[in-house]
């Protein structure tokens, strides 16, 4: 019987994720298809070198590693509308370092990686401290999603880490014969987890629009009710929460309010992130249509600005206790 080890298997699994990212042919998409491209190359040489022993793999395997947190780094970075955590040099620096290792130390190697990799974690986890309204390049309704994807990177760089420990453990006290299981479980959870969270945050990527910054910069404090009723105005008038699209970002242009500004007020005067403030307003036109049409609950959805059904029927829940069909049993009128 032909032996395929798991690593390929993982490698397969990632590479369908990767087909069905690269047919959305979206140019904000490139970060997310560069890391889960990356992830299945490493797991092909995992699989390569410790299924089928082929040694010279294990000069790759450890510049592919290296790659890994600078990419994931990168794509997160991408759902980020201004340049506060961009750092372009640092994504750079340890793929060569670890080259550099390879040909001067080769003994330190394991070291680095196992440093790369806590502290792009570190990195990814300070991002995520601002909350799904930091990811204000993501579309609103998938930001929340993506912040979750952006937690369990963070948690897989850890885990990455952690094996490669225990790798060297292994070695240290003996255990060389348990080398290959480690690394075949590594495999399995950390650079699948990496990949599978880069679909999913990929998708909460809206289509690039032009870049613009006002230079106000009054203290949000004293412009809190000015900003949520400027907003509440912009959606009110132009159903501006119909856009499936809508980012944060977006929103702020609208308006004509820097995004630090609406996120603050929303969050101090209506005690919600923005993407419950505008899925509130989704909510109410989807309850509208559902009392007054004939309109199917999907393009009620759908015409609300909702793009799933899992995220419309949890915040419709939110937002009426009820699952859509029974509040139009309730309410339709007559």
């Amino acid at each position: 019987m032909l032996f395929v080890p798991l690593p390929f298997v993982i490698a397969l699994l990632l590479f369908l994720r990767f087909v069905a990212l690269l047919r959305r042919q979206e140019v904000g998409n490139r970060p997310f298809l560069a890391l889960i491209g990356l992830c299945v190359l490493q797991s092909i040489a995992v699989g390569l070198r410790w299924g089928y022993d082929v040694t010279a793999i294990r000069f790759v395997l450890p510049v592919l590693a290296g790659g890994l947190p600078p990419l994931a780094l990168a794509s997160f970075q991408s759902l980020i509308h201004r340049d506060r955590a961009d750092i372009r040099w640092l994504n750079i620096a340890p793929p060569l370092v670890i080259v550099a290792l390879l040909v001067l130390a080769p003994g330190f190697i394991d070291g680095a990686l196992v440093a790369i990799f806590v502290g792009y974690a570190v990195i990814l986890l300070r991002l995520a401290h601002a909350g799904p309204d930091g990811l204000d390049a993501a579309r609103l309704d998938g930001a929340a999603g993506a912040h979750k994807a952006l937690l369990i990177a963070a948690f897989a760089l850890c885990l990455s880490a952690s094996f490669d420990i225990a790798v060297l453990l292994a070695i240290e006290w003996g255990y060389a014969e348990d080398v290959p299981m480690i690394v075949s479980n590594a495999n399995l959870l950390g650079p699948l987890l990496v990949g599978l969270t880069a679909t999913v945050a990929a998708r909460a990527h809206a289509p690039s629009a032009p870049s613009e910054e006002t230079e106000e910069h009054v203290a949000a404090a004293e412009r809190d009710r000015d900003v949520l009723e400027r907003v509440d105005r912009l959606l009110n008038e132009q159903k501006l929460f119909r856009d499936d699209n809508l980012t944060l970002a977006r929103l702020a242009r609208r308006a004509g309010v820097p995004a630090r500004q609406i996120s603050g007020a929303i969050n101090r005067l209506a005690g919600k992130n923005v993407s419950q403030y505008i899925n509130d307003f989704r909510i109410t036109e989807a309850c509208r249509l559902l009392r007054e049409t004939d309109m199917p609950v999907t393009a009620a959805m759908l015409e609300s600005g909702f793009q799933t059904k899992s995220n419309f029927n949890r915040e419709f829940r939110r937002v009426t206790t009820q699952s859509p069909a029974t509040w139009r049993a309730e309410n339709r009128s007559t």
